[in-house]
């Protein structure tokens, strides 16, 4: 993944100065003290009047169905703050320029930088107003900037997408502190510029309702917004409606707070959960495909990927129980039907730029990715018509894997969806195992269609492929019982967690140390063990590290991989760079990917509530809990289209499992740690 090209030489400079790559070294500097507290309003705090760490920089990612916007932010050591609004416009794409690379065309989205000093004047006294100095920074599915008071005006920025529109929002709220009337002026900052791209007249505007004078009394506030928008084609930009933006997002923010809540002791985890919701389920984007999910991260809207999209985030959907979510997965699963090949090649990996370029160049094991993603997808939504609409692609998945296995019996590819980053071999680990998960799901799914012919052949598969990955992938790796990723690999690698999370757990000790003792580091898990790097070369994706703790918890391991659970969700809630999952590091700079955030909520999910679907109205229950908790609770899981609350409670050795439906106990059974329950609803 290549960085964007900017407009100009400036503005690569910007990027540097907002973004450096710092985020590691920074991050273990400050172990000890976290930079951020959590509020009483579901959301997170900097208190900067007491900071002593500046300067400090850092940028979060927020969208909506036709914008995104990356805002970075910096304060210095004395407490001054820029910010720099990296404002995207997922759907219009642009012409490449005549010095930039062909490839550039994937990520030509229409996109403007604003920073500070093209904002609204504000005038007071024949002064003009600069609100610099940050008494606090807050967090909570927008973000909010609080201003030291200036000759007794408190200002405060607050921004956001339109969950809707192609615009952003910077809303300004003005209050006066003081006893004695205050006569503002707010500067006309209206400017637009236009732009030929491949849908037509595209005009980058930026207004705020005018040249306005107000008189603030005693105490009294006024809010005023600021558009960042784009129009097409003589769209009109009397569209935009702050009002609606505002309580479009904040009735967002209530879904994503209501649906599938997590409650435990542990503040942060809770927290975390409900941030990672937002992030996971906003980044869905209006396209060709229709509404798709895209992993965002300033590189990629609009377009879908078989890790990120069909692996990772789909089948997380159908428990948030979110409208929009779910379409967009379905989507995207139908695009991969509809571009099954009709020989013999592998299928695409990833549809980019509104689903018009195919990217066909590499296998990635894509097919296993395929078949493990929409098999748990259909089951665990529960809708018979769309699993049959979507059988074909399993069907065609499962088989094109089959035929793609070597003389042993491992499943051949080209790579993983590292894609050549790392040596991966003729046939990796990864590909063999989210096989052995596709035929474990396709099997019960084709089971729950009625093709129990091939539920059976699937079955018989799956117990020959564990055999196989335990044989060919199954070694001895620096003393421990573990997995080679690859057949001539001699370094520990991050995805000898795939067969904990696919119930595989015939190495599970030594993989549990190689993962948690030798992989592990202040940022999660490295990607390769090796010696010979140094700390700045040493390459971590949280992917892996949310992989990787699903995986243990879900083997029955809570000890270590719970501390370090609770080490992970400290750092990325309340370090360095918060609030949301990462992508990678150094590579793209730990960018807020909205998939790893659905990642995040799989841990709970699938490793400590245990959740298996067994067919479209059954799951399988394995449920934990941890030593120092007493009690737990999923409240609002959408199973098959309806709610439950499913509590665990600890009794002497035991754990009391209760599932609720609209507050009446529809099942309730004391059980041991771990133990699978059937559960049919």
């Amino acid at each position: 993944m290549k960085l964007s090209i900017f407009k100009a030489f400036v503005a690569v400079c910007l990027l540097f100065f907002f973004c450096g790559k710092s985020y590691p070294q920074t991050q273990q500097q400050n172990d000890t003290k976290q930079r951020w507290q959590i509020t009483d309003r579901n959301s997170i705090l900097w208190d900067i009047s007491n900071e002593t760490l500046l300067p400090h920089k850092d940028n979060i990612e927020m969208s909506g169905k036709k914008v995104s916007g990356i805002i970075f932010y910096e304060v210095d050591e004395k407490k001054n703050l820029k910010i720099k609004r990296d404002i995207i416009f997922p759907q219009l794409r642009t012409f490449n320029k005549s010095n930039e690379a062909d490839w550039k065309k994937y990520r030509a989205y229409f996109r403007k930088n604003v920073l500070d000093d093209q904002m609204p004047t504000i005038t007071y006294k024949d002064k003009i107003i600069v609100p610099s100095q940050v008494d606090s920074i807050e967090i909570g599915g927008m973000i909010s900037f609080y201003f030291t008071p200036i000759q007794g005006i408190q200002i405060l920025k607050t921004l956001y997408p339109s969950m809707n529109d192609r615009c952003f929002v910077e809303e300004w709220s003005f209050k006066n502190l003081d006893e004695s009337p205050k006569n503002i002026n707010l500067g006309n900052c209206n400017f637009k510029q236009e732009e030929l791209g491949y849908k037509g007249i595209y005009t980058f505007i930026q207004k705020n309702n005018g040249r306005q004078s107000f008189i603030l009394n005693s105490n009294e506030s006024k809010k005023f917004p600021v558009f960042l928008g784009a129009l097409l084609n003589g769209e009109l930009e009397e569209d935009f409606d702050h009002q609606k933006s505002f309580w479009n997002r904040q009735a967002y923010l209530k879904e994503m707070n209501q649906n599938l809540s997590l409650e435990t002791p542990d503040e942060t985890i809770n927290t975390l959960f409900y941030f990672s919701k937002i992030r996971a389920a906003e980044s869905i984007f209006d396209s060709t495909m229709g509404l798709v999910h895209s992993p965002g991260g300033g590189n990629y809207y609009c377009g879908i990927w078989a890790n990120d999209q069909i692996e990772y985030c789909g089948p997380f959907f159908p428990y948030l129980g979110y409208e929009r979510g779910n379409e967009a997965a379905y989507n995207a699963y139908h695009k991969f039907l509809e571009n099954i090949p009709k020989d013999d090649k592998h299928i695409p990996y990833a549809f980019e730029v509104d689903g018009n370029f195919a990217m066909t160049h590499l296998d990635r094991g894509d097919a296993a990715m395929i078949s493990y993603g929409t098999s748990k997808f259909a089951l665990s939504m529960g809708d018979k018509a769309k699993a049959t609409n979507l059988w074909p692609l399993i069907q065609w998945s499962l088989n094109y894997c089959h035929k793609q296995k070597n003389e042993q019996g491992a499943v051949q590819s080209a790579s993983d969806e590292m894609e050549g980053r790392v040596e991966t071999g003729k046939a990796n680990l990864s590909t063999s195992t989210l096989y052995y998960g596709g035929l474990k799901f396709g099997s019960i799914l084709a089971f729950e269609l009625g093709f129990k012919e091939e539920a059976e052949l699937y079955k018989k598969r799956s117990i020959e492929m564990e055999a196989i990955i335990e044989n060919y992938f199954g070694a001895e790796m620096q003393g421990l019982q573990t997995y080679k990723y690859y057949e001539t690999n001699d370094k520990l690698r991050h995805w000898i967690c795939l067969p904990l999370c696919m119930g595989i757990n015939t190495r599970k000790d030594g993989t549990l140390k190689a993962l948690f003792e030798k992989l592990w580091t202040p940022n999660g898990v490295l990607v390769e063990y090796d010696k010979s790097k140094t700390e700045d070369e040493q390459i971590f994706w949280d992917r892996a590290t949310l992989y990787a703790l699903r995986g243990a918890i879900k083997s029955g391991a809570l000890d270590i991989p719970f501390q370090r659970l609770k080490a992970y969700t400290n750092n990325r809630l309340l370090g360095e760079h918060v609030p949301y999952a990462v992508e990678a590091y150094p590579e793209n700079n730990m960018k807020h990917l909205s998939a790893e955030s659905a990642l995040y909520c799989r841990i709970f999910i699938e490793g400590l509530f245990g959740i298996e679907p067994t067919g479209f109205n059954k799951i399988r229950l394995a449920p934990q809990l941890p030593a120092s908790w007493n009690d737990i609770s999923l409240k609002n899981v959408f199973l098959s289209d309806e709610t439950y609350d499913i509590n665990l409670k600890r009794h002497h050795d035991q754990i009391i499992l209760t599932i609720f439906k609209k507050g009446k106990i529809v099942f309730s059974k004391t059980i041991n740690e771990g133990q699978i329950v059937e559960f049919s609803f």
